[in-house]
Order: structure tokens, then sequence, then C-alpha cells
């Protein structure tokens, strides 16, 4: 193959999305694995009960802004397109600040308390989440803009600058809780700082909101904040309900198994990206057909690809395990944790794109009592499986069963919009599936 065909076949955006996800959580992977392996597990488990904390306040942000951004901004002409970033860039401003007073206040209660995983937490979380708010909105404009190698460039910064921080600290032997979270800020400012001084955000744009498109996007977000934000809590409750009842080292080896579900989240994470701003686009020309073709190849093609992975996980799983995270967690759980949910990680695509397409057809309320609906069921089925059962399979199963309620919920209410069955997405599925191989073994040919 010529360079310049390489070249060309790289310069796809579902390739270079692909790419800018696969930095994420290659170097994600590296980042924990260095965690696992030289943090004890009562100290990891508190670093994931912090990171869980933060991604709650993420989700909050990014809920209410990050789809709105996709959705109106998204194939719009110049002068309108200021206007509407402009909007978001203030909302987002005036969230972050918000939030900044709240944790404020929370810094009064410090000395009434005495857990360093919830003083660390008061103290840190405000100004973490300030640190992230232009990478933020950089990451939604070029998200809407399908500017793929530009988010590439920006993840690297972030992905390869947080595992050489936790190095340089093991090097120094300055490896503790509390420093890991203060070079996760650090590294935050510096991601943020790149795009702004690249001039990717157009923050001037600011000046040129409107109060039409903040009451659009406030309208828009009320839903779709709701549905991130109850959809980072489904799997933060994990985490709080386990720490509360089994303890810091549970929690890691909980979350050690979702940690390498990366690579799943990787694919997730690009074909909903990619597939949001195509069915934006499509619905904005009112191409209803296009809306449910492109979510049920996506959907259907990603299905099919994570059932050898699912397969491979069974074999290997425990070498996995011992590889990424080290001797101390053989014998726990976690490998078995990561057989079964690398197998249910077979329901995640159809969930994802039911949720993705709800937003994008306008029904964010609709996605929001799904996800609403879920987070409901997940607290009392966590809850009620760890005091019968006592141990981490429990939570495991208990997920299953809220992702199969979501599914048929969604699914109820989408084939009021569009085309759509659950076989005929997944015989598309194959049917798009095989003709991408036949293809890929053609140009090799």
């Amino acid at each position: 193959m010529s360079s310049s065909k390489l070249l060309a076949r790289f310069n796809n955006k579902n390739i270079l999305a692909l790419a800018g996800n696969a930095v994420i959580s290659l170097f994600g992977l590296i980042t924990y694995s260095i965690l696992y392996h030289h943090l004890s597990k009562p100290d990891a488990g508190k670093w994931f009960v912090f990171l869980t904390i933060v991604s709650v306040c993420e989700a909050l942000r990014n809920g209410f802004l990050g789809t709105a951004t996709v959705k109106f901004y998204a194939g719009t002409e110049q002068k309108k397109g200021n206007t509407i970033l402009g909007s978001v860039w203030f909302l987002a401003i005036a969230l972050t600040g918000a939030v900044l007073l709240i944790n404020a206040a929370g810094l009064l209660l410090l000395p009434l308390i005495h857990d360093e995983e919830f003083v660390v937490g008061i103290k840190w979380f405000g100004i973490t989440f300030l640190s992230s708010l232009p990478f933020s909105v950089i990451y939604w404009k070029l998200q809407a803009d399908e500017q793929y190698g530009k988010m590439l460039w920006l993840k690297m910064v972030n992905s390869i600058s947080t595992p050489l921080s936790f190095i340089l600290l093991f090097v120094f032997n300055k490896m503790t809780f509390e420093n890991v979270v203060l070079f996760n800020f650090l590294t935050n400012c510096l991601t943020s700082l790149a795009g702004l001084v690249g001039g990717l955000g157009n923050i001037r744009s600011v000046f040129s909101r409107s109060k039409e498109s903040i009451l659009e996007l406030i309208h828009f977000g009320k839903y779709s904040m709701g549905t991130t934000l109850s959809a980072t809590l489904l799997s933060s409750t994990d985490t709080f309900i386990i720490a509360f009842i089994l303890g810091p080292s549970a929690v890691a080896i909980y979350t050690l198994p979702r940690q390498l579900m990366q690579v799943v989240e990787m694919f997730l994470r690009t074909f909903v990206g990619t597939g949001m701003s195509k069915m934006a686009i499509a619905f904005n020309q009112q191409n209803m057909h296009h809306v449910a073709y492109i979510m049920k190849k996506y959907s259907g093609m990603l299905t099919v690809a994570f059932i050898p992975v699912a397969l491979g996980t069974f074999l290997f799983a425990d070498i996995i395990v011992d590889a990424y995270a080290g001797g101390k967690y053989i014998g726990t759980e976690a490998a078995n944790i990561y057989r079964l949910i690398m197998l249910f990680s077979l329901v995640y695509p159809i969930d994802r794109f039911n949720g993705a397409t709800l937003d994008i057809i306008h029904k964010p309320k609709i996605n929001f009592q799904k996800t609403l609906i879920m987070l409901g069921m997940n607290i009392i089925a966590d809850l009620t499986a760890l005091m019968l059962f006592k141990n981490l399979y429990a939570v495991v199963f208990a997920g299953l069963i809220t992702n199969l309620t979501a599914i048929y919920f969604g699914y109820y209410h989408l084939r009021k919009y569009i085309d759509y069955s659950i076989t005929g997405t997944l015989s598309m599925g194959f049917t798009e599936m095989s003709a991408f191989i036949k293809k890929q073994l053609s140009r090799k040919g």
C-alpha cells in the first residue's frame, strides 16, 4: 500500500476518533496499572472514591452542555455557531463557579471531618473541576466540528503527561494518595492551557452569546444533564455503596476489572461520539431514515465485535489481571468479575445508542427517565444484594438486570419515532461487519 493511500485511510474520521479514544484508553490503563502496583489497596480505593466524586461533578457539566453543544453547534453557519459556542462558554463558566462556591462552603466543615479520603476530596475536587473547564468546552467544540485529528493530539497531552507524572512520584518515592490528586490537577491544567494557547476553543465567542441561545441550551440541557448525571451516579453508587459496606479495599478490587473495560469503553466512546455528530447532522436535515440507519449500523457492529473479545477474556482474565495490577490481586474476585462484566458488555452498545438517539431526536426527557429508572433500580439492587450476599458478584448481576431494563425502556420509546427492532439491529450488525471484513481483506489482497 502506498504512503498516500495509508495516510488517506488514517484520515478517516472514524479512525481518527478511534485513535483518540485508544490514546485515552491505553494511557489510562498504564496510569492505573502504575497506581495499582504502587499504592496499597486502601489508598487505591481512596483514589477511586475521590475520582468518583470528581466524575459526578464532571457529569453535571458534561451532561448539561456536552450533548447540547454537539446538537446545536454541529453543521451551523459561522455567525450562529459563534452565538451558540459563546453561550456554551458562559454557561460552563457559571456552572463551574457555582460548584466552586459549594466547595468553598464545604471547606468550612474540614475541622469536623477526620476521614482522609473525604478531607482530600473536599480540599481538591473544586479546583480539579475548574482545571478541566477549558478542555471540556474545547472537546465538545471539536467533536461537533468532527475535528478528530485535533482531538487526538489534545488528548495525548493529558494522556501522556498523567502517567509520566505518576512515574516521577514513584521514582522520587513520593507516591501518596494526596500527591496523586495534586499531580492529576496539574496535568489537567496543562491540557486546558495547551488547548487555549492553541486557539482551539474560541473563548472570545463568549461575547457573542445571546439570551435566546442560553435559554435554548438550558431547556435542552436540563434533561441531558439529568441523563448524564444519573448515568454517572449509576456507576458511582456502586463505588459508594461498596466502600460503605465492604471498605476501600473492596472498591479497589471491584474497580480493577472496570478499568480493564477501557478497551470496550474506547470503542463505545468512539462510535457513540462519531455516531452522535452524524445523527445530529441527519436530524437537522430532517432525514430520520438516516438517523435510524446510523444507530442500527453502529450499535449492531459493536455488539458483533464484542463477542470474540468476551470469549478471549474468559480464557485469559487471570493472566491479564496479574500483569496489570500485580500479585496482590491474585486470588481475589477481580478476574471473575472481569469475565462477567465483559460478557455482560454485549448489551452495552444497544443501550448507549438508544440513549444517544433519544437525545439527538430531541427526546432528552425520555432518555432522562430511562437513566433515572436505571439509577433507582441499581441502588435498590446493590443494597439488597450486598446486604444478603456480602460479596462483589452480587453487584455485577445487579448491573445486568439494570441494563436489560434500560434496553427495553429505550426500545419501547424509540419505536414510536424511528423504524427500529433489536433483531434487525443485530442482523444489520452481522451484515455490516461481514462487508467491512471482506473489504479490508480485498484491500490487502
